[in-house]
């Protein structure tokens, strides 16, 4: 217990902390604006395109924020002790050394699963609210699985954040593989000719969700080839292992 006070005591008192908190909850604010200038250029258009209008899940768009916003404050969670040398009086403190990492888990776990729901739901009801009818969206409940993966992949977000911090003790070169996960992989993935964008495509986190809960993915960038078990284990493998990894790091190796 005193371990987790510890940790909770090191987390709530970095700014990082509050501002990454701050933006990944923005998020709801950045959906607002977008259906806002949705239903703009749907007042706008003719009788013929309105008829026509489209507009994609804005909860879908939006996750990446609150995703990648707990995934560097995963990450700072473990590098910002290296950076100050304070992991040498936390790994003092606790020999075991484990405890210090779980209890970073446990917080960033956390916060991701209050953030998470908060941006995913809030932006679905938000949208809708705002968007009032003009667009053909599925009834809020028939989304209500998918959107509970995709709250639970910031988690998985935290988690992955937290376990690179743990194996690389560098801040900018974990964080670059977060965002990498986030944007950068899926976009190549996205361009690869097939059938490896389909195969590669289907690992990608963004898959994930809508593979677990049997949403519709034909118009997805993503691939969609993994049965819901499978993409399961993959989604859990995202964050346990690179935590695990940083588990037996952290006992082996000197602070």
């Amino acid at each position: 217990m005193t371990t987790f006070t510890s940790e909770w005591i090191k987390l709530r008192s970095v700014r990082s902390t509050h501002l990454l908190l701050a933006i990944a909850l923005g998020a709801v604010g950045l959906a607002a604006l977008i259906a806002v200038s949705a239903v703009g250029a749907y007042e706008a258009s003719s009788p013929a395109r309105r008829a026509t209008a489209r507009m994609a899940e804005l909860d879908d768009v939006v996750v990446a924020v609150p995703q990648l916003c707990l995934g560097i404050l995963g990450v700072l969670a473990m590098t910002s002790e290296y950076a100050t040398g304070l992991i040498r009086v936390s790994l003092t403190a606790v020999p075991r050394r484990w405890p210090v990492l779980a209890a970073k888990g446990v917080l960033v776990s956390a916060c991701a699963l209050v953030v998470g729901p908060v941006v995913v739901f809030g932006t679905a009801i938000s949208s809708r609210a705002i968007v009032d009818g003009r667009y053909p969206l599925l009834p809020l409940a028939d989304r209500v699985p998918l959107m509970v993966v995709s709250s639970l992949s910031v988690v998985v977000f935290a988690l992955l954040g937290l376990g690179l911090g743990a194996v690389l003790r560098n801040a900018a070169a974990a964080i670059a593989v977060v965002v990498g996960v986030v944007y950068v992989i899926p976009m190549i993935v996205g361009n690869l000719p097939e059938p490896w964008s389909e195969r590669l495509g289907s690992g990608m986190i963004g898959a994930l969700p809508g593979e677990i809960t049997g949403a519709d993915l034909t118009n997805s960038v993503y691939g969609s080839l993994l049965p819901p078990w499978a993409a399961v284990l993959v989604l859990v493998a995202y964050a346990a292992v690179p935590v695990l990894l940083g588990f037996v790091l952290l006992r082996r190796r000197d602070a």
